[in-house]
């Protein structure tokens, strides 16, 4: 298992959070963004800078992905591609998007896209807050436990 992050739009928090994990379970980290970013020393933790784009990260990570990989994002186009290549996808709120409820997402993304285009103000989404870093750290933990352990995938 390696764990890739959509990064252009991946809270600090969310990150630092990532790192942490890394160095704990020596699980591979890479950050997939279209500017430079700041990663610890590491053996397990890197990045990789695309050029920029529209979905030019995405396409990328896609591309390197791996069955039973992690991904960190919130697109959730791209979450629907990850686990169509049979990977897992987790939001930096630690929603867990799967194969039962990835449709029910793309439509309701869909739907919204198509309310802001006809001048709908949809809001966008809710500020982050505490209560979605512990979510997320707890959504992580319990992946990479059942990863981890013999018989896991990693």
């Amino acid at each position: 298992m390696k764990i890739w992050v959509d990064a252009d739009a991946c809270p600090v928090v969310i990150r630092e959070i990532l790192f942490r994990a890394a160095e704990r379970t020596g699980v591979e980290l890479t950050l997939v963004a279209n500017q430079a970013m700041h990663t610890p020393p590491s053996r397990f933790i890197r990045s990789l800078q695309v050029s920029q784009g529209f979905d030019v990260a995405d396409n990328e990570i896609v591309k390197r992905l791996g069955a039973g990989d992690l991904v960190i994002t919130s697109d959730i186009p791209l979450a629907a591609e990850v686990i169509e290549k049979g990977g897992q996808a987790l939001s930096p709120r630690g929603e867990l998007h799967t194969p039962e409820n990835i449709r029910e997402r793309l439509n309701l993304r869909d739907f919204m896209d198509t309310m802001r285009a006809s001048g709908i103000d949809t809001g966008g989404p809710s500020a982050f807050r505490p209560g979605d870093r512990n979510e997320f750290a707890s959504q992580l933990d319990r992946l990479l436990a059942r990863n981890t352990r013999p018989g896991g995938k990693l």
